[in-house]
């Protein structure tokens, strides 16, 4: 059994890893609280949806995260074709001197280009490597890794057996918050057979998530949709896994990082994800035998665009408690009507880019990278010309909103209240 005198798992903090799927999510995962951030380049990252970053931003990503004594990984997790692997040897040796703190990797082949051509930067094995046992960590640890995304299919009982007979130099992440995926480890071929588009190669169409009929084979043209409400019925969809009321258990097992799911996601989102779970943390190290989850924790989170929250594979499996598999698909959109780009000390004015209108007299919510969540009014909205309005009707204007208190660039505005209510760019 390996040696935990070494882990000295109250002394020892979580890291917080957030999303970063383009410019903006970095920066706001960034002054949210985050760790650490995961990031994709425009080649070879699981997530293509995202805005993602060419070679130049992925640098000056890592100098901004660096400057903010923030960790910077990159993404290179896909299952690689034969006619990757020029173009992946090229990003290799351009990826050398932009210098990330590590390379997230799941193919054995982009693992061993990456030693070859970039031997310094450290590397991850990403989850899509389906890590489930302590060998595999050995084997990994064997050829040069030092961190492990552990596969989303384990219990909490079995990470703490992996923890146990791992080497304890290695470092264990996993997933604490986001969506699941409903095939293994997230190896997946219904989006290439629907669509063309291959999630192995970071071209998910999230086929899972669509609407699906049900036909008769003798009654081809009598259709049975499978709705549980408007938005149809999602037959392989799953619920997001939410394990802020479990951080110390998490954490005993041996988890060094507490990953966030969510690069396709807003900027709001992160926002809202990461400001709960570093208060979380740091309230757990502050005094780790009386940790509470603060309501407020929960309720910000189910501001958030999601599904049911679940706790995943860690303490039940489907075979068990068919929880993790939904049937409905009820989701709360975050209703964010303006994000602030800069406090107007003199004039006590926010200066402000609409998200969704507002009108004068209704409440809305400030909330902030650091402490809690302003409540206020909404009065004396003036236009660029600083002339009075009454509300803000046009798609991304900039208006200006007088608040109490100064207030941190990069705070959203939301109406509360709303569950349901349609979002111009769901607080992107």
């Amino acid at each position: 059994m390996a040696d935990r005198s070494v882990r000295s798992v109250p002394g020892k903090r979580p890291e917080l890893l957030a999303p970063a799927g383009d410019w903006k999510k970095l920066e706001t995962a960034i002054a949210y609280g985050a760790d650490a951030v995961y990031l994709g380049s425009k080649l070879f990252s699981l997530r293509a949806q995202s805005g993602n970053f060419t070679l130049e931003e992925v640098s000056d990503a890592i100098q901004y995260a660096h400057a903010h004594q923030v960790k910077t990984y990159v993404a290179a997790n896909i299952l690689a074709h034969p006619a990757d692997m020029p173009a992946l040897r090229e990003f290799m040796r351009a990826i050398r001197p932009i210098g990330p703190d590590a390379l997230i990797i799941s193919d054995p082949g982009i693992f061993a280009v990456a030693r070859e051509e970039a031997p310094e930067i450290p590397i991850h094995i990403s989850t899509q490597a389906s890590v489930t046992n302590a060998e595999s960590v050995r084997f990994w640890a064997r050829q040069g890794a030092c961190r492990i995304v552990l596969a989303r299919e384990l219990g909490l009982d079995e990470i703490r057996a992996i923890r146990d007979l791992a080497p304890p130099e290695i470092e264990l992440e996993a997933f604490v918050h986001g969506a699941m995926c409903m095939a293994y480890s997230g190896r997946c071929l219904l989006s290439n057979f629907l669509t063309g588009r291959g999630a192995n190669q970071g071209e998910c169409a999230q086929s899972c998530r669509w609407e699906y009929e049900v036909r008769e084979v003798k009654r081809p043209d009598q259709p049975l949709l499978m709705t549980e409400d408007e938005r149809g019925t999602y037959l392989m969809n799953s619920r997001d896994l939410c394990m802020i009321e479990h951080l110390p258990a998490l954490h005993a097992a041996g988890i060094d990082s507490f990953k966030i799911e969510g690069r396709v996601k807003s900027a709001f989102y992160v926002a809202t994800v990461v400001k709960a779970y570093r208060e979380a943390i740091d309230q757990y190290l502050a005094d780790p035998g009386h940790y509470t989850v603060d309501p407020a924790w929960l309720s910000d989170l189910s501001k958030t665009v999601h599904r049911p929250f679940d706790t995943g594979f860690y303490f039940h499996r489907p075979a068990e408690d068919s929880k993790i598999f939904l049937q409905d698909t009820q989701v709360r959109e975050a209703a964010v009507i303006g994000v602030v780009e800069a406090y107007l000390p003199d004039s006590g004015l926010a200066f402000v880019q609409q998200r969704n209108k507002v009108s004068a007299g209704e409440t809305v919510e400030l909330v902030q990278p650091k402490g809690r969540h302003l409540e206020l009014v909404v009065q004396g909205l003036l236009d660029l010309e600083r002339q009075p309005i009454t509300s803000t009707p046009h798609p991304k204007m900039y208006y200006f909103l007088p608040v109490p208190q100064p207030v941190a660039p990069g705070s959203f505005i939301r109406r509360l209240g709303d569950k349901d209510t349609p979002s111009q760019d769901k607080g992107k």
